[in-house]
């Protein structure tokens, strides 16, 4: 179990996280946004990721990657937004505030 926030608490299936980005080639997979902050709610809010990935990890993926996503929620039991890119506008509000889900040794 991780607690992002100080009051609220995001459930992880740690094994399942670290599988599913060891699958895709996923090297640091971190949460941001409300499931960092005081104002999560488990019932309402969704669960922010950025994926950084290994060096080709991409590469012929296509499509696939639309649905890592969905994916994802079903391992959380939650609803993900899945980027692996920010705006640039709002990068370096975005980077104070992530907080390491997964990362590869």
């Amino acid at each position: 179990m991780i607690a992002p926030a100080k009051s609220k608490k995001l459930r992880l299936n740690t094994a399942g996280v670290e599988e599913f980005c060891r699958q895709r080639g996923i090297r640091k997979l971190s949460l941001f946004g409300s499931a960092v902050r005081e104002d999560y709610c488990p019932e309402t809010s969704d669960v922010d990721v950025l994926a950084e990935f290994e060096p080709g990890a991409l590469r012929g993926i296509g499509w696939n990657y639309f649905g890592y996503g969905e994916e994802l929620s079903k391992i959380l039991g939650q609803r993900v937004d899945f980027c692996s890119r920010l705006d640039p506008r709002i990068r370096t509000r975005i980077e104070k505030q992530l907080v390491p889900l997964y990362e590869r040794a």
